[in-house]
């Protein structure tokens, strides 16, 4: 969709994003199967396909968000603020909308993800937490000591990836939560250090990381749809 934007074609889904995309589409396929056969009598089983295909939604959100935002950073080449052209700032502005968009949808995807795992193998975590996180879930599945194969992949996942998620997360606070006197008092620093001329983030690190944090997601999401998958094998 956003590619459009750049004069280019649709995307042409290859890589981890297919892998993750493909683990989904069999879990609702699977799903749709044993609807079928009418398996679902409560409709719990139509109610994993809509969280399915809404995440489906959501990664392809996120990953076009991320594209945009990679798009436009490359076109900013001033350093700063006041040395860029109307152009340039109209690509840095792009450049934040997307970059903000994706970081956000990020975070938001995995908890929606998390609200289905927690559902889906049955972790009740909403009885430590009402209001939980993915991290939440699985930190339940660690102390539950449940699912011990995909808990040690997507604990081990989180760990290697928990520099990059910190600084995202608290980038996604800020965006979030925060306008106090703290972050006024940081920006009023910002502009005296650079006497009104201040220095833009770094673009590069700041697309790294969200890489990063993408490859994260789209693994997590991999390897959970298809434990998802032979758990739903074993429950025929």
């Amino acid at each position: 969709m956003l590619r459009m934007l750049f004069g280019e074609p649709p995307r042409i889904s290859e890589g981890r994003l297919l892998q993750s995309m493909q683990a989904m589409e069999r879990f609702v396929e699977m799903l749709r199967k044993q609807i079928a056969n009418e398996r679902d009598q409560d409709s719990r089983l139509r109610k994993y396909e809509i969280w399915t295909l809404g995440l489906l939604s959501s990664l392809n959100e996120l990953e076009q968000s991320q594209y945009a935002a990679n798009q436009y950073a490359a076109r900013v080449k001033s350093q700063l603020l006041l040395a860029m052209s109307q152009e340039e700032r109209v690509f840095y502005q792009r450049y934040v909308y997307y970059d903000k968009n994706a970081f956000i949808r990020l975070f938001a995807l995995l908890d929606k993800l998390g609200t289905l795992m927690n559902d889906f193998l049955g972790l009740q975590t909403e009885r430590i937490k009402p209001h939980f996180s993915y991290f939440t879930v699985l930190r339940t599945m660690r102390v539950r000591h449940v699912h011990i194969e995909l808990m040690v992949a997507l604990n081990n996942l989180k760990e290697s990836n928990k520099d990059v998620l910190a600084r995202l997360r608290k980038r996604r606070n800020t965006e979030i939560h925060y306008m106090n006197s703290e972050l006024q008092d940081d920006l009023k620093q910002i502009y005296e250090t650079h006497n009104g001329n201040p220095r833009l983030e770094n673009l590069q690190k700041q697309c790294d990381d969200l890489a990063e944090g993408v490859d994260m997601v789209l693994e997590t999401l991999r390897l959970t749809f298809n434990h998802a998958c032979s758990q739903l094998r074993k429950r025929k």
